[in-house]
């Protein structure tokens, strides 16, 4: 982008370590020769970088579609201002190409089929310098080839205006553009040109012979710029719109082939708006009421489990209080029967002890007479 708008845009490199595709847009007031011109370059960072690569094209449809949604908002507008209005939405999609020699990554046909309908795709082959120029020649065709058979729809320079019917038919031909990028200047004769220095010579970004820049360029910038804008608003936006018309409801006529109000397109929508959300409403009371019913069921139940569970405890309560009062009586009992035994025995101690004390004084009584 620096090479082709002959400027230094402001940006830091991105990793390739990215978790998603991220989209980056950055917009320029460039000016040269008193033309001003409002760019806006928008990067896919990240893309192709996955493991899984299934749905990188998503965040750049998305993108896409965001900003013709964003337009036709715009247009919908009671006071619209489209004169002044910034116009986000992409004109041209710069495809770059593995300069691999063989075919086309799966991913790439996937990508480009997603957005044929949406963008101009013009593909390029990047570090065309990386391959011969017989490679490149079978290269090209290959890509078209597959294109073609894969029913990729990329953009074609017009060739119905008489004045670049004819540039536009050869470089219709050319596609995809091999290209090449260098800022840096090096001396190439008496003249200082863009260039990339190897070992083995130099490659001059600006010779047709060693690149297709200048076509691309060209055909870019100078010659089909008003042509992809026109493009982007007549085919890829007009789609969107009416797409998006269709899907809200708006039809050019009704099934009786008559033209269609506006008025009454809205009073069937808001109707069918309002039957759609008196649905909602019963659905929703619906599945409240059945809710209800299910946690009141729920409350029952446990508040059964509950009952069952204290019945449990209370005659598991009563039978150890009875196995107590049981024991309390068996234990009472036992102290009362030796208690007995006790008294019993301290009688016959007792009577004993008389017993013997009457003995004693009988024998004392008998041996005083003796003496």
């Amino acid at each position: 982008m620096d090479t082709l708008f002959n400027t230094k845009f402001e940006g830091d490199p991105a990793s390739h370590s990215q978790p998603g595709v991220q989209l980056k847009s950055n917009t320029y007031d460039l000016q040269e020769s008193n033309v001003n011109l409002k760019l806006t370059i928008v990067s896919t960072v990240g893309f192709g970088d996955q493991i899984n690569k299934e749905d990188s094209y998503k965040p750049i449809v998305e993108f896409i579609d965001a900003q013709f949604e964003a337009y036709l908002q715009e247009e919908l507008k009671i006071k619209r201002v489209l004169h002044n209005y910034h116009d986000t939405r992409i004109h041209a999609c710069l495809y770059f190409i593995a300069p691999t020699g063989h075919s086309l990554k799966s991913l790439d046909l996937v990508t480009m089929k997603k957005l044929d309908s949406k963008v101009n795709i013009i593909p390029i082959i990047a570090k065309s310098d990386a391959i011969s120029k017989s490679e490149l020649t079978k290269f090209k065709i290959k890509i078209t080839s597959e294109l073609v058979s894969n029913g990729v729809q990329i953009y074609q320079f017009p060739t119905d205006d008489e004045s670049v019917a004819e540039i536009n038919g050869t470089m219709n031909a050319h596609l995809p553009f091999a290209v090449i990028g260098s800022t840096e200047e090096l001396k190439i004769g008496n003249k200082m040109m863009k260039a990339r220095q190897y070992p083995w010579g130099t490659v001059q970004v600006e010779n047709e012979t060693h690149c297709d820049f200048v076509k691309l360029r060209e055909m870019l910038i100078r010659v089909n710029m008003e042509d992809l804008r026109e493009q982007t608003h007549t085919r890829h936006y007009e789609l969107y719109r009416r797409c998006k018309l269709e899907e809200m409801g708006f039809k050019d006529t009704d099934p009786d082939s008559k033209p269609f109000s506006l008025q009454e397109t809205y009073e069937a929508k808001r109707n069918e708006f309002l039957g759609e959300l008196q649905k909602k409403e019963e659905a929703m009371r619906q599945m409240f009421v059945q809710r209800v019913k299910e946690k009141e069921a729920e409350l029952k139940e446990a508040e059964k489990e509950l009952h069952e569970k204290f019945d449990r405890l209370k005659k598991l309560h009563q039978d150890e209080k009875k196995k107590l009062e049981d024991k309390k009586k068996s234990l009472d009992d036992e102290v009362n029967a030796f208690k007995q035994r006790k008294t019993a025995a301290e009688l016959l101690q007792s009577q004993a002890q008389q017993a013997g004390g009457s003995q004693t004084l009988k024998r004392d009584k008998e041996r005083k007479n003796f003496f």
